[in-house]
């Protein structure tokens, strides 16, 4: 499918709007609280500028980087995202073989609507399996045997959700009787749906999922969307808990949702095998650092002990060389590939992979640089309170 009005991301947010219900577009758009934290994640990359180095013959690119032992084609990877067949039918495992085609890897969400073995039966690429606790350890033990079982290659521990934040939009657009399946409920905000007969008809057909199969509660069965904020508040995960979660899963640990430096040498502590400088793209505390701004202190933290990965207000290219640049191994990317599920499911989400390959290869080419393992601080300048150290 050719997309010849689709530039860049926000083109396909743009067509997104269209496409999908409010109360989707407004789950995936949306932040925690005044949204400040959301906003600036994408602004603070404007603070960051470039150093190119000119009359440098760059004929091609080497846009490979290695993450924990895999080699991926490009230096990013497709973030987890909970609820993601609202946006689309089959949504993770269109996901899944995207990056599989790309060869970039992809984190399933513990709040996915599809089993892992079934994304996994999709994909033969690299997939990571991102954990939330809302069952508690027993429950936990039994999703990593399964996505061990399976073969993800990694487990992404999650730890900024001791509850979900204040996503003020879910609430004004009827986020949890769709959830739920609230037919009553739902009424006040039936005219989302009568006006996008296209989106409902294929959420239909494709089982109007409400539950997370990936979850299996004790007595209950996959575990119910509406619950999920209830039981988080019972089950918050501690550094104490990584040594259980190490031992259960017998691989590469990521710690997601690392603001600072102090978190950063807990999650060392812990046996973490990387962290990612995340914010939860803005939906968990709000008026917290962007990702980008709080990177530099998390790698001086870090000092080389484990690799470092980064999320939060990704639109270009461009973004994704700063955040090289200042020492991120590798980022992941979210809403961009979210928006292009719901425009244009799998067609979408390759046409953005291809966007941000192409956005980076050309500010490669701009720099003066021939390898992104070859890009440093040297290639960015920041503002002074920021305190990076340039080689």
């Amino acid at each position: 499918m050719r997309f010849p009005r689709v530039l860049n991301i926000h083109d396909f947010r743009r067509l997104a709007r269209r496409r999908v219900p409010a109360v989707v577009f407004e789950y995936i758009d949306g932040g925690a609280d005044a949204e400040i934290t959301l906003r600036e994640n994408c602004r603070a990359f404007e603070d960051v500028t470039f150093r190119p180095r000119q009359c440098v013959a760059v004929p091609a690119c080497d846009l490979r980087t290695t993450v924990l032992g895999t080699t991926f084609e490009l230096p990013f990877l497709l973030a987890p995202l909970g609820f993601a067949r609202m946006f689309h039918p089959q949504a993770e495992v269109h996901a899944a073989r995207e990056a599989h085609r790309a060869g970039i890897g992809y984190v399933l969400s513990s709040f996915a609507g599809t089993p892992l073995e079934e994304v996994r039966g999709a994909s033969q690429g690299p997939l990571w399996y991102q954990l939330y606790m809302p069952g508690g350890r027993a429950v936990a033990e039994a999703s990593i045997a399964r996505a061990r079982a399976a073969g993800y290659s990694a487990l992404v521990v999650t730890i900024d959700t001791p509850v979900a934040g204040m996503r003020e939009r879910d609430f004004r657009y009827g986020v949890r009787p769709l959830l739920k399946g609230d037919a009553i409920g739902s009424l006040p905000y039936l005219w989302q749906f009568l006006t996008r007969p296209r989106w409902v008809l294929g959420y239909l057909r494709d089982g109007a999922v409400r539950t997370f199969p990936n979850v299996q509660m004790p007595g209950v069965g996959p575990l119910p969307c509406s619950d999920v904020g209830v039981l988080l508040e019972k089950t918050i995960v501690t550094w104490a808990d990584l040594r259980w979660i190490r031992e259960a899963w017998q691989g590469p640990i990521v710690v997601k949702g690392v603001h600072t430096g102090d978190d950063a040498r807990c999650a060392i502590d812990g046996g973490a095998d990387a962290v990612i400088v995340s914010n939860h793209g803005g939906r968990q505390l709000d008026g917290v650092p962007a990702s980008i701004r709080s990177l530099p202190e998390v790698l001086e933290a870090v000092n080389g002990q484990v690799e470092v990965l980064m999320d939060g207000g990704i639109r270009r290219g461009g973004d994704v060389v700063k955040a090289l640049a200042l020492g991120a191994r590798a980022v992941l990317i979210g809403r961009a590939y979210a928006w292009a599920l719901a425009a244009a499911g799998p067609h979408g989400v390759a046409r953005v992979i291809e966007i941000l390959r192409t956005d980076i290869l050309r500010t490669m080419k701009l720099l003066g640089c021939d390898a992104v393992n070859r890009l440093d601080r040297s290639y960015v300048d920041v503002p002074r309170d920021w305190n990076v150290r340039r080689p």
